[in-house]
């Protein structure tokens, strides 16, 4: 019997428009009667915060590619492996030299340049805009990277995005590998984290902690960070809509990809049964 679903969010339990089909969104408020349900996203835990609420969580929720664990309830922070304040400053000098496109998510909202936009970000912008104050998801644009770095308590990541040659060369810095994890998110885009996190990572801690084992998990996502929470799981699922190199390391493929109900039906006939 499965007692945790772990979803990743985008690709997997958004759709392209970063809605929530109606029958996935049933489904997996449904499937909180049965097991514990927990999010683990890439995304910063201000840009998921939506749809956690539509969901109707309760539980923690697993960020920035496993690089920390944000309570909602109580606002808080539970577990963190932060990039160190130096190695942030290294990272940002780096980057510039490599002529990367960069966004820096920090304790309470994403940042990214003003004078060097990442288009991304603007739409996602648009996005947190629809929401209403208080509730919208926190981003800004801002003059120094550097500078920030000094104002905030906490770096969590770094989006870096550029040629995929110059990442390519950036990714395979010996020291970029001795402090970062970097996994790809995007085709010219990819997500360093402090050495050491991972969705597989973080995921296996919590459940630990919950007194559930591998074999209790259903794991499902779609992209390249998510490989490592899907062999972790005991059912690790590729979406449908995943590369060939995801679906390789997932026990099971969906049906459908992120647009249609695959998911829904997936999780009623593991979890519900």
């Amino acid at each position: 019997m499965y007692k945790v679903l772990a979803l990743d969010l985008d690709g997997t339990v958004l759709t392209d428009n970063h809605t929530i089909h109606p029958e996935v969104k049933q489904a997996i408020r449904q499937a909180q009667d049965k097991c514990h349900v927990v999010i683990v996203t890439g995304r910063h835990h201000t840009a998921a915060k939506p749809y956690y609420d539509e969901l109707g969580l309760n539980t923690p929720i697993i960020c920035c590619n496993g690089t920390y664990v944000y309570d909602y309830g109580n606002s808080r922070v539970l577990k963190q492996n932060a990039i160190e304040k130096q190695d942030a400053l290294s990272f940002i000098a780096l980057a510039k030299e490599f002529q990367m496109k960069m966004v820096m998510y920090v304790t309470d909202s994403m940042t990214y340049s003003r004078c060097n936009p990442i288009a991304y970000m603007q739409a996602l912008e648009k996005w947190a805009n629809q929401y209403p104050e208080g509730h919208q998801p926190k981003i800004e644009q801002i003059d120094s990277f550097s500078e920030r770095v000094g104002e905030v308590e906490h770096v969590w990541k770094f989006v870096v995005e550029g040629l995929p040659s110059s990442i390519e060369r950036l990714s395979k810095q010996p020291w970029v590998q001795q402090k970062f994890n970097g996994e790809r998110s995007w085709s010219n885009r990819v997500d360093f984290a402090a050495i050491g996190n991972s969705k597989g990572q973080r995921l296996a801690e919590y459940v630990s902690e919950l007194g559930y084992h591998a074999n209790h998990v259903i794991a499902v996502g779609d992209n390249h960070n998510d490989i490592s929470m899907l062999r972790y799981a005991g059912l690790g699922v590729a979406m449908f809509n995943a590369d060939e190199m995801v679906k390789s390391h997932a026990r099971l493929v969906c049906q459908t990809d992120n647009n249609q109900d695959g998911l829904a039906r997936l999780i009623r006939e593991k979890i519900q049964g």
